[in-house]
């Protein structure tokens, strides 16, 4: 699995077709329902990086993360400059999550 579109595609026949958002508040928001959730107890468990040939707008990393109650979802964000959160919010949210990294 070398592209995004692919991981995604076996991440969504594992049932993983949740994307969550961070929100200015620190709450993570599921995309498709528009539910929102505490950040608290939420761990990442695989780590996907991206980088385009030729276009540094095609660099992103994946993160698939669980919660305590078990659901899975994911946070797609670009690299550094291009990333799609202003500020230091996003990098120090991800920072201090913990890791408990998984084969999938």
């Amino acid at each position: 699995m070398t592209t995004l579109s692919d991981v995604m595609e076996v991440l969504k026949e594992r049932g993983v077709d949740h994307e969550l958002r961070l929100m200015e508040d620190g709450k993570l928001l599921d995309t498709d329902s528009g539910r929102t959730f505490s950040a608290d107890g939420v761990k990442i468990i695989r780590t996907y990086r991206f980088e385009g040939e030729s276009n540094p707008d095609d660099a992103a990393v994946l993160y698939l993360l669980e919660n305590t109650e078990g659901i899975q979802g994911y946070i797609i964000n670009a690299y550094g400059a291009y990333s799609d959160y202003d500020g230091d919010m996003f990098d120090n949210f991800i920072r201090n999550l913990p890791v408990e990294e998984r084969e999938w």
